[in-house]
């Protein structure tokens, strides 16, 4: 647990614009839901995705690579990836696994079926929304092993839409259902102070120093 005294410190080196943003996007923050991506190849799909996880307050990603490891794409998260907490995963049963232990739903998503339109998607329960590649969806496997299946309802000629474009609708959506129901989605006032500090650290360059110099003032 990081020493609020310390985090406090880093906090007055702040603008105080910077502060208040920092405390704002905190606020807004939530592991209600969170995201998976399963081995999506196309690197700027993934980034994307990360993107509009910061945009809308979802703090975790989490990204399962079993065939395709790659760097995310700085340009297009456009420094999101500094701002939210990114899981990796060498398999989809090891997600799957770590996220049911942690007490979330596994939502697969898919373009037809008998999947839940999103308009009528249930968001009393934590959620894990998973996303698969354009071309082939998620997998068998993940898909076994989903309790729910949600849709985004589609009138034109294409039934698919890309990832990136997916997850920004579906996060768009739930998250604003979530912020005007009486859920208890905000974080932890621990958890808030441990991202804080990560950011804090993101932040300055000058850590090590930073410390030593609040250590010979303390």
């Amino acid at each position: 647990m990081p020493d609020p005294e310390f985090i406090a410190y880093l906090e007055d080196l702040l603008t105080p614009r910077r502060k208040e943003l920092f405390n704002k996007v905190l606020e807004l923050r939530t592991n209600h839901f969170t995201v998976a991506t399963e081995d999506v190849y196309q690197l700027h799909n993934t980034s994307a995705v990360i993107r509009s996880c910061d945009v809308f307050g979802i703090q975790n990603i989490h990204v399962i690579e079993e065939r395709n490891r790659r760097k995310i794409d700085r340009e297009i998260a456009m420094g999101a990836q500094k701002w939210v907490t990114l899981n990796r995963y060498h398999s989809s049963e090891e997600c799957i696994d770590s996220l049911k232990e942690k007490g979330y739903q596994i939502v697969a998503t898919m373009p037809h079926g008998n999947a839940v339109n999103l308009a009528d998607f249930d968001i009393s329960k934590p959620s894990a929304i998973f996303f698969g590649t354009e071309q082939d969806g998620l997998s068998s496997q993940m898909v076994s092993r989903a309790d729910q299946f949600l849709k985004i309802p589609m009138a034109g000629f294409t039934d698919s839409l890309n990832i990136s474009v997916s997850a920004a609708i579906i996060l768009q959506q739930l998250t604003q259902k979530l912020r005007n129901s009486n859920i208890s989605w905000e974080l932890p006032e621990s958890q808030k102070n441990a991202i804080k500090f990560e950011w804090l650290s993101k932040n300055f360059k000058n850590m090590p120093e930073l410390m030593k110099r609040f250590q010979n003032n303390g």
